[in-house]
């Protein structure tokens, strides 16, 4: 893929969601490293049905280390790998307390160090807590980039390396809601909805379905 469609691609993104958010609730950084722990091998309905329940109660590292791993899981049991998040969760919040003063790190280093926080998930925080021009590549931006072309890799990292080097800097910190967002709804796993895919002409792929067949 060349880099007019690639910009073309971008700009149709950005005209039809200028300001695209994340579909996690949240309401701080904390709220948001949370979310996206529990997010892992889960959809964010899921997370949402939990955390809207967990932080009214606890929003806090203190607050939530207080309610224990088992206090934890009575909020988050119907979110899959329950058992390993609360472990993690607790953990993290325990060290947010006792080396950052219960404050989220803005900081790569710091945040993968944190149990159940690996690449991705301190990319997400990077990005959408702090404004970083990061790039989270998850199974929709892995499918998108390939299936596109747009940025192929044969894994997550070669897929992020490419797009922070083909994405302009003016596109970096919305477009991985942007393809998270298509990849969800649009640029479907098992049957992408070409036909009303508002860069069906721009796109690669070519095995592309519509609704004839």
């Amino acid at each position: 893929m060349n880099k007019d469609k690639r910009l073309q691609i971008l700009t149709r993104l950005r005209d039809n969601n200028p300001k695209p958010e994340t579909e996690l609730n949240f309401s701080s950084p904390f709220e948001l490293l949370v979310a996206v722990t529990l997010s892992a091998q889960a959809t964010d309905v899921s997370v949402n049905k939990a955390t809207d329940k967990l932080f009214p109660v606890a929003n806090t590292p203190q607050a939530i280390f207080d309610l224990g791993v088992d206090g934890l899981k009575t909020y988050i049991k119907t979110i899959g790998l329950y058992n390993n998040k609360a472990i993690n969760v607790i953990k993290a919040c325990e060290i947010l307390i006792n080396q950052y003063q219960g404050i989220v790190p803005e900081n790569r280093e710091a945040l993968e160090s944190l149990p159940g926080v690996g690449r991705k998930t301190a990319n997400v925080v990077l990005n959408t807590a702090f404004g970083w021009p990061t790039i989270a590549v998850d199974t929709h931006i892995f499918r998108m980039a390939n299936r596109t072309r747009f940025a192929p890799g044969k894994n997550v990292q070669e897929v992020e390396d490419r797009m922070l080097k083909v994405v302009p800097s003016e596109f970096k910190v919305d477009v991985h809601h942007w393809f998270i967002l298509h990849g969800r709804y649009t640029c479907l796993a098992r049957k992408p909805r070409c036909g009303s895919c508002l860069i069906e002409d721009l796109c690669e792929f070519k095995e592309k379905i519509y609704p004839e067949d």
